[in-house]
């Protein structure tokens, strides 16, 4: 049996279907981060943008995103080395590190719900943006990346 394209694969050998389906559904790139100014450590808060739709974790506004959220961050293959930032659960952080997938992803269990039933998504949490003064998002910190 052959591998799977993820693991016999580069990030930059990808097609833009097999990269895109990396992506887990969880959500947690769409919390507002926040950098330290002197040692650049960066905290997610959980602050998420104001087109995410937390009942299924989907961008309501995916193919306009960047132009409806200018700093919306499009991650490519080129930028793998700068994902440390990314949810350390996140595929594309994990394989740009050399690491496997978790088992509960879904290109390993066959179920885009897999992740929402490891409850390792954004699935009915968070705070839009909307809601919250960005002065205040200190206070939403939850985790270190």
């Amino acid at each position: 049996m052959t591998e799977p394209f993820w693991q016999r694969k580069t990030l930059e050998q990808m097609t833009p279907s097999e990269w895109e389906s990396l992506c887990d559904g969880c959500a947690k790139c769409c919390l507002h981060k926040l950098e330290d100014e002197d040692t650049g450590d960066v905290y997610y808060t959980d602050v998420h943008c104001r087109y995410l739709n937390t009942d299924n974790c989907q961008c309501t506004v995916y193919e306009q995103r960047q132009q409806k959220v200018p700093h919306c961050v499009w991650l490519t293959p080129e930028q793998a080395h700068e994902f440390f930032w990314l949810p350390d659960t996140c595929a594309y952080r994990l394989l740009a590190e050399g690491k496997p997938l978790p088992s509960w992803h879904p290109l390993i269990t066959g179920d885009a719900n897999s992740v929402h039933q490891a409850d390792v998504s954004l699935l009915g949490k968070g705070v839009s943006e909307t809601q919250v003064n960005e002065q205040d998002w200190e206070d939403h910190i939850i985790w270190k990346a």
